[in-house]
Formats: C-alpha cells, sequence, structure tokens
C-alpha cells in the first residue's frame, strides 16, 4: 500500500497525471512488482491505466518490441520501470517527439522508492538543473581534473538536456528519480584520461578506482577491477565512444550502486560511453553506459565551475 501512496504522489507532482488521460507503465519481469505498484496508483487517480510487461533487455540503451514503441507513442503518460534504461532509445525519443509525458526509472528500487533522491524538493531541484543546462549550453569546451588526471572534448554547438524530475508539459521526458543536467560531446574531441571512482551503470558501486584513457574521441585503454566487464559490454565498435557529460543536481540522492539514483548525486558528474543520437548526438550505438565520478574539479571554457564537487554557479 505505502508503495502504492508514494506512486500516486510521483505520479501526481513529477507527471501530472489527470483523470481520464492514457497512462501506460512499461515494466521487465524484474521491476514487475514495481511497475504493478504504479499501475494501480494511476487507476486509482482514475486514468486510463494500462501495464505491459516485456523480457528483460541485455543492456541500457536497446529497444523495446515495436508493439511497445508504438504504444508509448499513443500514451498521454508512460513510466518505463525497466531493470535495464531506455533512456536513450529510439521509442524514448520518438513518443516524446509525439508529446507523451514520459519518465523512465531504470533499475530503481523499493528502497529507491521511499528514500533518498525521490524524496528531494524537485522545484530546488529544477532550478538548479537549469541553471547548469544554460551553462553547458553557453559552454564551448569542458575539462574534467581528479587525482592528476584531465579528460578534455568540445560541447561547442550542442544544447543541454535539463532531467528536472518535473514531467507535466507535452513532450517533456526524463529520469525518475531525477536531478540532471548533460550533454552530447562532439565526437571524436574528447582526449586525456578520467579516473571514475563512483560506481558503473549494470555493474554498481565500484571498490576500486578505474582509469579510463580516451583518444580522438574513443576508449582505447582500460585499467582497474572492472575494466574487461566494461569493455565488454559497450563492445568494440561505436560503444566505446564518449557520449555523454552530465552534473548532478539533486541534494537527497545518494551512491547507492544503481546508477539512476548515483548519476543524480550533487557532487558528482558522469560521462557516459555509447548512444547519444537521442539527444543531440550522432552516435547509435545500441548501448549507453554511465560511470559516475565523485568528487572533481570541471572547468568550463577554462572557467572553474565545480571544485571537488561544489558547483560554483
Amino acid at each position: 500500500m505505502k508503495l502504492i501512496e508514494i506512486s500516486k504522489g510521483i505520479l501526481t507532482n513529477c507527471m501530472a497525471l489527470k483523470a481520464g488521460e492514457s497512462f501506460l507503465v512499461v515494466a521487465d519481469d524484474a521491476k514487475r512488482e514495481l511497475g504493478e505498484a504504479l499501475w494501480e496508483a494511476g487507476r486509482q487517480l482514475g486514468a486510463e491505466a494500462m501495464f505491459v510487461v516485456m523480457n528483460q533487455r541485455e543492456k541500457s540503451g536497446q529497444e523495446p518490441p515495436a508493439a511497445i514503441s508504438e504504444a508509448m507513442k499513443r500514451s498521454d503518460v508512460v513510466v518505463c520501470v525497466t531493470q535495464h534504461s531506455l533512456t536513450h532509445t529510439k521509442a524514448r525519443k520518438e513518443a516524446a517527439a509525439n508529446g507523451t509525458r514520459l519518465a523512465t526509472m531504470p533499475a530503481i528500487t523499493e528502497d529507491m522508492f521511499l528514500k533518498g533522491a525521490i524524496t528531494a524538493d524537485y522545484s530546488q531541484v529544477k532550478a538548479l538543473t537549469e541553471k547548469v543546462t544554460e551553462l553547458l549550453t553557453r559552454a564551448n569546451t569542458i575539462r574534467i581534473e581528479k587525482e592528476g588526471k584531465a579528460l578534455t572534448f568540445s560541447i561547442n554547438g550542442r544544447n543541454g538536456v535539463p532531467s528536472t524530475g518535473v514531467y507535466v508539459n507535452p513532450g517533456e521526458s526524463g529520469n525518475l528519480p531525477s536531478g540532471e543536467a548533460y550533454i552530447a560531446p562532439v565526437e571524436g574531441t574528447a582526449e586525456g584520461q578520467i579516473v571514475v571512482d563512483g560506481s558503473i551503470a549494470g555493474i554498481g558501486k565500484i571498490d576500486s578506482p578505474l582509469l579510463l584513457t580516451v583518444k580522438d574521441g574513443r576508449i582505447v585503454e582500460a585499467e582497474g577491477a572492472e575494466a574487461d566487464r566494461l569493455l565488454k559490454t559497450l563492445g568494440d565498435g561505436d560503444g566505446r565512444l564518449l557520449g555523454e557529460f552530465g552534473i548532478g543536481t539533486n541534494d537527497k540522492a545518494r551512491i547507492t550502486g544503481v546508477v539512476l539514483e548515483d548519476e543524480k548525486v550533487y557532487g558528482t558528474i558522469h560521462v557516459a560511453f555509447g548512444s547519444n543520437n537521442t539527444f543531440g548526438g550522432t552516435i547509435a550505438a545500441g548501448v549507453h553506459i554511465d560511470l559516475v565520478v565523485k568528487a572533481p574539479d570541471v572547468y568550463a571554457d577554462d572557467e572553474l565551475i565545480m571544485k571537488d564537487g561544489k558547483l560554483l554557479v
């Protein structure tokens, strides 16, 4: 019952779900129980609630079945509660373009429904997220520094994307819980090294740091306990290209090992490798893996905007 009541609050406050609207919950076997709670909440709110369960995808960024993609486009509100993320898929992009209000909850747990990022004041999260998004849109270059390593890349001509956790207008979409501003780096421009010490999507919290070396926008070397596992997931093709840079803006978020919450933590940044064609880039790799970095220094156009994880904007 508590999950249903919390789900009703989420659907009302974050999605503005109204009686009579068509509401679709997309789940897989791993998240069926949470999906049912969201569906029941929508039903109790008077929506035309529908619930569909698909086979679990193999990795984040993999498309759902065509029938589900079509249903997403034809619904007023969609929530995807699945083990692997549907955020960076053609299905999500096309549904939003068709006017659907859509939230993705990849790998969310019952604990995350009850605590942490979901409990944030989303008016504050929205305000900070939009401020950081504007900063990213204005900037031409980004440099991330940590432990004597630096990764630089161009974001010139790219627009920042706000994931505010509030999706109340037609076509708005993003994660729930949320709180991040992100952008697609210009493909092929990333150079240098980055120390990852938070978590990795699909792997979880990491006990020892991972050092990635990037040349011409592509991972050329990975060192650390999870290096081989990461590279195997990304594959040998475009999955190894830098596809995203993001900044966490949710002060209630925790590093839990589930990247949905981890990448929202205030004081962290994240980079992702693989697809970015759904938010302004050109990479369509069929995979998108986020890696979270704690307390870095970040420069935008050589101006320090984050010091040891603290935003200076």
